[in-house]
């Protein structure tokens, strides 16, 4: 059975778009949300017919880990199994890292820390 995966974006969604191409056997992608609303990437997940969110970190104002449990509510309410960051430019809190471990992977197109 596939894995049910979400993916994180804040952006086009470059990296979203080789992950739907990849179209692999191991997982499906079920969900995407960007932090940004209006972000391109929502754009490339409907045209995929994939469902795609916007949670706007904004409201939140400083507390990261007030919107990272709006975050993974709606994860869990999907029965997300594996999350990709791809392209998803918000430094995670420990709560989050920790709720979602080993089930979380990064794409980062540059060297960290060096490049944020």
């Amino acid at each position: 059975m596939k894995k049910r995966v979400a993916v994180l974006i804040s952006g086009r969604g470059s990296n979203l778009q080789a992950l739907i191409e990849a179209k692999q056997d191991a997982y499906e992608i079920v969900l995407v949300i960007s932090n940004v609303p209006g972000a391109e990437g929502l754009q490339r997940a409907r045209d995929a017919n994939i469902e795609a969110l916007a949670l706007d970190h904004k409201p939140f104002g400083r507390d990261r880990e007030a919107f990272e449990r709006e975050l993974d509510a709606l994860l869990h309410a999907r029965s997300i199994e594996l999350i990709a960051l791809a392209g998803f430019m918000r430094v995670l809190t420990s709560f989050f890292v920790r709720a979602w471990q080993n089930r979380l992977v990064n794409i980062h197109p540059s060297l960290l820390p060096k490049f944020p």
